[in-house]
């Protein structure tokens, strides 16, 4: 699957039960942070597991851009050799983030405090996204930033040459803004505070500890507290990066509503600030295990086991749960419209400045395909038609969101007649492998015009 160019449509349709192990890419998040504090170190950082979705090979090709010798070795398996805080170089292209707002957001940070001036674009999905949640608190240190019409890319970001630290609380739950205050916070002197009223996934500070940075974080009754002293010389560290929750969540989910399924999705990460997907679905009545629980790399780590679930029901998911699964909210959906009863997702806002409003998004689509949907400001409730119970046979706009075109392909494995998704280009973003580790769990899938 490639991101760029024409449309690729693309069709699933119902088969038989879904069976083996799916090795799923290495964690999207960690894989960014990977590559971005390993070249904010000083000597060589060793990577294993890697993504090598499109999303961070844009990551890795900026690191390049602004000075680190970043090298592939083989299938996830990279070094980068740092170049140290503050010691970025002013890149001499436009640095292209394509589709990922985690990419850019998080190299924001880590430049603006360097002396440097640097512009950043992306695809059409990114262009439209808004970067003022993250260029607001980086003006606090110094930094400058000129961009489009309401904050939107292309935007020029030039960085504090005598930055200074800051007090940072985060107005609504994103680790994003949270880790590039984080970043940017490493070349400022003093201590750079961050506080989260509500947490948001923690690879961030656990990476910049791993790294040597001396990071505190204290619960008090503002929220969380994260402070970070600026200026540290950061050590290069070896890295295994687990499985992406996130991605495990398509092999899972379709398991659970395609009958007589039985799938193994080993070495998945479940630090508690990602696996809220996974604790909503027990809730539901899903046959989901854990199996062989232990630690990678600082990360809590285990195998999935997902066996098809008829008798799942709706439940009202805690709105303070939110921030664990925010990517997650769209393939929840699918599996709420194969439950019984209403499915009802509250605090999710978020979710409309994503790849794409995703709130909208689902709901379109699960009302083209013949669920009944409900959606709000910040919530959605998916009334479940029961296991086998959706009708399917629509098209469904993917609007270049990777994780909208899987969502609905996986409806199709399980919908009474195929859906096709205008586009699942965007796929290779995060997860370029998903057709082949889909297809040998046994998932019917196929090019628009030969499946309708």
């Amino acid at each position: 699957m490639s991101v760029h160019g024409d449309p690729i449509p693309m069709t699933a349709r119902r088969g038989a039960a879904l069976s083996g192990t799916a090795e799923v890419p290495g964690d999207k998040s960690i894989s960014h942070r990977a590559l971005i504090l390993g070249a904010l170190s000083v000597g060589e950082t060793r990577i294993t597991g890697l993504l090598e979705g499109q999303d961070v090979l844009d990551t890795a090709h900026a690191m390049r851009a602004m000075g680190a010798e970043v090298t592939h070795h083989g299938p996830g398996e990279w070094t980068v050799h740092g170049v140290g805080v503050g010691g970025f170089a002013e890149p001499a292209d436009v640095i292209d983030c394509g589709n990922s707002g985690t990419g850019v957001r998080l190299i924001m940070g880590a430049m603006a405090t360097c002396p440097i001036t640097a512009t950043f674009t992306g695809d059409a999905s990114l262009r439209k996204r808004p970067m003022g949640r993250v260029t607001d608190p980086l003006a606090l240190f110094g930094a400058q930033a000129v961009g489009r019409a309401g904050g939107r890319l292309p935007m020029t970001i030039v960085g504090a040459a005598q930055p200074v630290p800051v007090r940072y609380t985060v107005p609504v739950p994103s680790a994003q803004v949270k880790s590039a205050v984080l970043l940017a916070g490493l070349n400022a002197p003093g201590e750079t505070v961050v506080i989260e009223r509500e947490a948001t996934r923690d690879h961030t500070e656990r990476m910049l500890a791993g790294f040597g940075a001396e990071i505190r974080v204290e619960d008090s009754d503002e929220g969380r507290i994260i402070t970070l002293t600026g200026q540290p010389e950061l050590t290069p560290q070896t890295i295994a990066v687990p499985r992406d929750p996130s991605s495990a969540a398509f092999p899972v989910c379709a398991a659970l509503i395609v009958e007589g399924s039985d799938v193994l999705v080993p070495g998945i990460g479940l630090n508690p600030t990602r696996a809220g997907l996974f604790t909503t679905l027990r809730e539901m009545g899903a046959d989901l295990t854990y199996e062989n629980a232990r630690e990678e790399g600082g990360e809590p780590v285990a195998d999935l086991r997902a066996r098809f679930s008829p008798d799942m029901r709706g439940i009202e998911v805690p709105p303070e749960r939110a921030p664990s699964m925010i990517d997650e909210y769209p393939i929840l959906s699918v599996v709420a419209a194969f439950a019984q009863g209403p499915t009802v997702m509250r605090g999710i806002k978020e979710l409309r400045v994503k790849e794409s409003d995703r709130i909208a998004a689902m709901a379109d689509g699960l009302t083209a395909c013949g669920a009944r949907v409900e959606t709000g400001a910040d919530w959605m409730t998916v009334h479940g038609m029961g296991p086998g119970g959706l009708p399917g046979g629509a098209t469904c706009a993917t609007h270049l969101d990777h994780r909208i075109a899987m969502s609905f392909l996986v409806a199709g494995l399980a919908a009474q007649a195929p859906v096709t998704v205008d586009d699942a280009g965007p796929i290779a973003t995060s997860f370029p492998v998903f057709e082949p580790l889909m297809e040998r769990l046994g998932a019917t899938f196929g090019g628009a015009e030969r499946c309708v």
